[in-house]
């Protein structure tokens, strides 16, 4: 069974860091691309950042570029979105998903396209 398992979401104060994590299962970890998303009340989902499978080329969203770093952990079949400098717009339940054919679709607010398998994502709240 594939399992994609978020965590590290929380209440941050504005200008925080927050570390999320997406452990994965039951797939094999070197032969798919990961994308994050994230999903604010009332809006639709939007991409964060687009992963290749072998973990070279990242694409992130205008919005968290500069901000967000994404890292892999070939050993723990993890990946971590770094998020720094914490704003209020980037309140939002983030999701991590994998796709065997998942590709960077530029311009389109997805912004990774082609996933398979989505996790349940974890909420994370920006004070101001």
């Amino acid at each position: 069974e594939v399992q994609l398992v978020e965590s590290g979401g929380g209440l941050v104060q504005a200008g925080g860091s927050l570390r999320l994590s997406c452990g994965i299962s039951g797939l094999s970890f070197d032969d798919y691309s990961i994308g994050w998303f994230r999903q604010a009340p009332g809006k639709e989902r939007e991409g964060v950042s687009c992963i290749s499978s072998s973990r070279n080329t990242i694409y992130y969203s205008d919005s968290v570029k500069g901000r967000f770093t994404t890292s892999s952990d070939y050993a723990a079949n993890t990946v971590y979105l770094q998020m720094n400098s914490l704003k209020p717009e980037d309140t939002a339940v983030y999701y991590c998903a994998a796709g065997m054919w998942g590709y960077y679709n530029a311009g389109h607010p997805r912004l990774c396209d082609g996933m398979d398998y989505w996790g349940k994502g974890t909420l994370v709240t920006v004070s101001s």
